[in-house]
C-alpha cells in the first residue's frame, strides 16, 4: 500500500480546520490534496485525536503481523500434510 505524503496527526489538523468552519475546497487547495482524499480521510478518521490515531497505526501494524503468521502457519501444515500422506 502507499504511504501518505501526510501524517495522521496532519490529517487530523486537516479535519479539525474544516469543522472549524473552513471551506473544504479552500483546504484541499492549500493542502495540495483532493476532494476525494478529504472525504476518505473524514471516513477512516472522523472525531479521532492524535493518539487515537497512533493506537489505530498500532492495532494495523498488530493484524498485518498476525495475519502473516496465520499465512505461515497454514503452509506449515500443508507441508506436514504432503510428507505424511494425510488426504485433506
Amino acid at each position: 500500500m502507499k504511504k501518505s505524503r501526510f501524517t495522521e496527526e496532519q490529517i487530523i489538523g486537516f479535519l479539525r480546520q474544516a469543522e472549524a468552519g473552513m471551506p473544504v475546497k479552500e483546504l484541499c487547495r492549500q493542502g495540495g490534496f483532493s476532494d476525494a482524499t478529504f472525504y476518505k480521510w473524514r471516513s477512516k478518521f472522523g472525531g479521532m485525536q492524535a493518539t487515537d490515531a497512533k493506537r489505530l497505526r498500532d492495532l494495523e501494524a498488530e493484524n498485518a503481523k498476525l495475519k502473516r503468521l496465520l499465512a505461515e502457519a497454514h503452509l506449515d501444515i500443508h507441508a506436514l500434510k504432503d510428507v505424511f500422506g494425510v488426504k485433506p
